[in-house]
C-alpha cells in the first residue's frame, strides 16, 4: 500500500464498506465491478458517485471499494459513507459541503427486533373473537 493511499470504513445497516481512495482519473470500483454493473440499479450508482460530485472531485481520484454484509441498499450507503470519509481524510476543505448533504454521518437506523408474542417487531397474530 503506497503512502498516498487513503483508507476508510463507511457503515449502513448490517453493511461494511472499506474504500481505497489515490489520485488518479475517477474509476470506481465496487468489489472489482463498475458500480453500475455490481448494485443493478441506477439509483444506487448515482448515490455512490455523490460524494464525488458534491466534492467536485469526481476527476481526482480512483476509488476502490471492498462491501459486504447487508443488501444493495444498505451496501450503497456504506459505499457512500466510506468514499465521503476518504474525501475529507484526502482534503479538509471538503468536509463543509459534504456534511452539508449529510454524507458524512453515519445512518443509525438498523432492523428493530423481534418482540415476543408478535410474528415480527410489531406484526401481532391476527385477533380472533372465538
Amino acid at each position: 500500500m503506497a503512502a498516498d493511499t487513503i483508507t476508510t470504513t463507511g457503515r449502513r445497516k448490517e453493511a461494511v464498506a472499506r474504500a481505497r481512495l489515490v489520485a488518479g482519473g475517477g474509476a470506481i470500483t465496487v468489489n472489482e465491478k463498475a458500480p453500475l454493473e455490481y448494485f443493478g440499479r441506477r439509483i444506487l450508482d448515482q448515490a455512490v458517485r455523490k460524494p464525488l460530485v458534491v466534492a467536485g472531485a469526481a476527476e481526482r481520484f480512483d476509488i476502490a471499494v471492498r462491501v459486504a454484509g447487508g443488501g444493495p441498499t444498505g451496501q450503497a450507503g456504506a459505499t457512500v459513507h466510506a468514499i465521503a470519509r476518504a474525501l475529507v481524510a484526502a482534503d479538509a476543505d471538503l468536509r463543509a459541503p459534504l456534511k452539508a448533504q449529510g454524507l458524512l454521518t453515519r445512518d443509525p437506523r438498523a432492523k428493530e427486533r423481534k418482540k415476543p408474542g408478535l410474528k415480527r417487531a410489531r406484526k401481532a397474530p391476527q385477533y380472533t373473537k372465538r
